[in-house]
């Protein structure tokens, strides 16, 4: 079973990735980093990519009211250059990590770095 070190590595495999962490949104600290970060520092985007999932899980317009998860499954930023995808990790307790992935808009392909994530994040809960 992968632990972090070895989903981040996987989300590297993603085509077009920049760089992957797995950050507690509570804290804003990354739990792990592979690739490069944003301006070459994981712990600002990690700091960064956190008060986005905030806004997200704070708030009740993006929220399910027939769901017990996380208001979102997944949160898509786009910018000239890069995509950043954000997938919150659902486990069976409360959970509040995401894995935060940095793509280049040029070779990525955004839905299949979707489902992809979502496959390393799942495999990620039952490590």
């Amino acid at each position: 079973m992968p632990g972090i070190d070895d989903c981040l590595t996987e989300a590297m495999t993603i085509t077009g990735a920049l760089g992957a962490s797995l950050v507690d949104w509570t804290s804003g600290l990354a739990l792990g980093a592979a690739g490069a970060g944003p301006g070459g520092d994981h712990d600002t985007g990690a700091a960064d990519a956190t008060e986005v999932a905030r806004a997200i899980t704070q708030t009740s317009s993006f929220a399910d009211p027939a769901a017990r998860t996380a208001p979102a499954e997944d949160v898509i930023v786009t910018s000239a250059g890069t995509y950043h995808l954000i997938r919150f990790v659902e486990t069976a307790f409360d959970s509040s990590v995401f894995l935060y992935l940095r793509l280049d808009r040029a070779t990525a392909n955004l839905a299949m770095a979707r489902l992809r994530l979502a496959g390393i994040a799942e495999a990620l809960v039952l490590a």
